[in-house]
């Protein structure tokens, strides 16, 4: 049996990353993202998206398709509580280099710091997923992705990188997951100055993969979106719009004629 420190320490790490739930049929893995704004505002998930449950233990985040600015966007409303929703995907990442989203936060989590354990909420987060050989993962990766699976039921990604909107840690740092090396956070947006309007992203997730894992990224299997606050027990409303991979030529290699 677990002990109940384990016990806690996984619905932690749960809270923060998001391994493929079995139920979704392989088949309707897409090469794109189903837009958000090609919905009608009002309930029901939007298309191509499924509701991700971190556990049974914690409350689910409410997910809605609002209008906002003439656009159907989502707007996640968390009051201790943390779930999403994630989109199955099958694409090479290294074409689709590029992830461009919008997103909108009217408040930060006054208690969030995603460098501590106990307090790691974010308002929004964008969580990529990607294959790879699960035989290169190190003993206490492996043994600690195996007692989530036998405890869960859920098999964890090779590897997960999350963008996040920060209190204060620095545009760019990359904060570890305190359990697996498997999962990496990178600060996207920090602090107040933007709070209230629409900010564009466009992140290099190709070349973020490889700083936070120093190495090459596989297939990209998933992306999800959570807005989680059930380490601070805050609550918070923030806005997802359209999320797009974009393609990027791969560098030619120039042969000298030496």
């Amino acid at each position: 049996m677990l002990r109940a420190s384990f016990a806690a320490a996984i619905f932690t790490l749960l809270a923060g990353c998001a391994a493929v739930p079995d139920n979704i049929p392989q088949e309707i893995a897409l090469p794109y993202v189903r837009n958000f704004s090609a919905n009608s505002a009002g309930d029901g998930v939007p298309t191509g998206w499924r509701p991700w449950g971190v556990n049974r233990f914690k409350s689910p985040t409410e997910y809605r398709l609002v209008k906002e600015d003439g656009r159907t966007v989502v707007r996640a409303r968390a009051t201790a509580s943390a779930s999403g929703l994630i989109h199955p995907l099958d694409l090479d990442s290294s074409v689709y280099r590029l992830l461009h989203w919008h997103w909108k936060v009217d408040e930060l989590i006054a208690k969030a710091d995603n460098t501590q354990k106990n307090t790691e909420d974010s308002p929004v987060r964008l969580v990529i997923s990607f294959d790879g050989d699960m035989s290169k993962l190190d003993f206490s990766d492996q043994m600690f992705f195996d007692q989530i699976k036998a405890f869960t039921g859920q098999q964890l990604p090779y590897a997960t990188l999350m963008y996040i909107w920060e209190n204060r840690v620095a545009k760019g740092t990359i904060i570890p997951n305190r359990h697996t090396s498997r999962i990496k956070m990178v600060v996207a947006e920090s602090g107040r100055e933007k709070l209230g309007t629409w900010q564009e992203q466009t992140q290099n997730i190709y070349d973020d993969f490889r700083r936070a894992f120093g190495e090459m990224p596989g297939r990209i299997i998933s992306i999800g979106i959570m807005t989680d606050t059930d380490n601070t027990g805050a609550n918070v409303h923030a806005y997802y719009g359209d999320i797009a991979f974009q393609r990027v030529a791969p560098p030619r290699t120039v042969f000298s004629s030496d």
